[in-house]
């Protein structure tokens, strides 16, 4: 980077399931301390998941991040609060909390239909989420029954669960790319989205940032699986938490990663106070505000 921190405003985009959430039972607190300090230095935490827009809504209240942007469904969602909105392009008074959603991919209904045809052409095996039942989806994924229901309202993606060989993966991911949609694995599921990604989003959360206030940010990346490798492709500072899965993660060559020790929160904590202490703490006393106004 070029800028130094005292004039740069940092953005941190962390994805949620097993790297801000614990895998297993969701729970963030491990983080909380360091939450509040980027809060209160004026840091936007985005988070960058593969959670819908309806299970975000509620979780952005618990985790106190209801002024920043969210990107949703692996990049197929992008929500922008008031502070991240253009004045005259993005206001609409409708809108619940000043809240508007962009929807760059395909949406959920056409990306099912295709599912549909391609697994009877193909002959391969696969379960979406739209076709579990919730008891089978609070059992994959210890959901509560409210919050499993808010993970099937989908609108840019499909998760599902690959029932197949890998042979017939690569035979689906290969139709799957002639229909113009993309494949990617998650800590759970196989998610299929039109051509977007966390990486894209988050390029063009930067450039909005950029056109309202001037001046372009630097940015943190944290996420733990192969469907992050484009989020911490596209930051400055990428952190790859200690996963609880056995999916290998491949980051392009000639990046300098940050490998945490621990998983989920822990591991979360671990790796922003790692930056904090080498860019941050360079500058005592210094809290670029990130909110500012639209223009």
């Amino acid at each position: 980077m070029t800028q130094s921190v005292s004039h740069t405003p940092w953005l941190v985009f962390t994805d949620l399931d097993g790297t801000l959430l614990d895998h297993d039972s969701y729970t963030w607190q491990p983080a909380a301390a360091w939450l509040a300090r980027l809060a209160e230095a004026g840091v936007a935490v985005i988070p960058t998941t593969s959670k819908t827009r309806e299970e975000l809504l509620a979780l952005r209240n618990e985790l106190g991040l209801t002024a920043t942007p969210f990107i949703a469904e692996n990049g197929a969602v992008i929500g922008l609060p008031a502070h991240w909105q253009h004045a005259r392009l993005d206001r609409d008074p409708a809108a619940p909390d000043g809240l508007i959603v962009k929807t760059p991919s395909l949406d959920s209904g056409f990306i099912r239909r295709r599912l549909e045809v391609l697994r009877e052409r193909l002959g391969v095996r696969f379960r979406g989420m739209g076709e579990l039942s919730l008891d089978t989806l609070c059992e994959l994924t210890s959901l509560s029954p409210d919050k499993a229901r808010q993970a099937q309202v989908r609108e840019g993606s499909e998760p599902l669960l690959w029932d197949d060989d890998e042979a017939a993966l690569a035979r689906f991911r290969d139709a799957l790319e002639s229909d113009g949609l993309r494949l990617t694995r998650g800590g759970r599921f196989w998610h299929v989205m039109g051509a977007v990604d966390k990486g894209q989003a988050v390029r063009w959360l930067l450039d909005r940032y950029t056109a309202l206030r001037g001046i372009r940010p630097a940015s943190v990346g944290l996420g733990d699986g192969p469907n992050d490798v484009s989020l911490l492709e596209a930051v400055d500072h990428p952190i790859l938490v200690r996963g609880k899965h056995e999916a290998v993660v491949h980051i392009a060559g000639g990046m300098t990663l940050y490998r945490t020790r621990q998983p989920g929160p822990e591991g979360w904590a671990e790796g922003i106070a790692d930056w904090w202490k080498g860019c941050m703490d360079a500058t005592p006393g210094d809290k670029t505000s990130q909110e500012g106004t639209s223009r």
